[in-house]
């Protein structure tokens, strides 16, 4: 199968695969594919179920999206592609049992008692920080900060070697738990509004990291952990049946 040309060398389906293959870019492509496919199979063991009249405004909203007003413009499409109709309808009946599927483990209940068990690790705090190269250098600033803290933002922006962050006066933002390494956490979650800590050393002594917390946020489902609970619940669940079934990649 010839899937692309530069001038009048033509690249197949095969050269594709070999050089994903060579740059070790194909299991990370085809993980989320057998995900995909496994989620399908769930679906349809659990008696999930998919009817003609869903598939059909599945399609429609599809061809509206692509500007395909027309059956001979979708016909086009779909040859341009290589895909038959009756493979693009298999695949649309396909992504409507996947989201069935995580909208069925992911359903409120489900994350409301996710939140529950799990709340401690949706507590967030909100970090200024300064990197420098060197330990002296750090504990220099973290003196001069523990004089005047207001100068954070100053310090950061003369000193800091975090590109990301050094132009907003070190501000990282929302930090859950989870994100930063066990023994700095510990430190940061415990450490009141206000407080410097640091410096940290980076395992390869080559950074030195300054923190200032400048708020601390509870744990609430709110939108934005509402998501993180359902992508953790379905994180979860993917790797559940990941054991229950030989996964390979041939």
């Amino acid at each position: 199968m010839q899937i692309a040309r530069i001038d009048d060398e033509i690249l197949d389906a095969d050269d594709f695969v070999k050089t994903l293959r060579l740059d070790n870019r194909f299991n990370t492509l085809i993980e989320p594919i057998l995900l995909d496919k496994l989620t399908v199979r769930a679906a349809k063991q659990s008696g999930i179920t998919v009817t003609p009249a869903e598939i059909q405004e599945r399609v429609d909203q599809f061809r509206r999206v692509e500007g395909l007003h027309r059956a001979q413009d979708t016909f086009a499409f779909l040859e341009a592609l290589g895909v038959t109709l009756d493979e693009f309808e298999t695949h649309m009946t396909e992504i409507l049992y996947r989201e069935k599927m995580v909208a069925h483990i992911t359903r409120q209940e489900a994350i409301e008692e996710y939140f529950r068990l799990h709340s401690p690790k949706f507590d967030s705090i909100e970090l200024n920080h300064i990197t420098v190269d060197a330990d002296g250098k750090a504990r220099e600033l973290l003196a001069l900060l523990e004089d005047e803290p207001t100068l954070f933002p100053e310090l950061a922006r003369e000193h800091s070697l975090d590109l990301d962050s050094k132009l907003k006066g070190g501000y990282i933002g929302k930090v859950l738990r989870g994100a930063l390494p066990n023994d700095v956490e510990a430190k940061l979650f415990n450490a009141p509004v206000g407080a410097l800590l640091g410096p940290f050393a980076s395992d390869d002594e080559l950074i030195f990291e300054i923190f200032q917390i400048k708020a601390k946020h509870p744990a609430r489902l709110d939108e934005a952990t509402t998501r993180d609970v359902a992508r953790m619940i379905r994180n979860d669940w993917l790797a559940a049946r990941a054991q229950e079934h030989r996964l390979e990649v041939l």
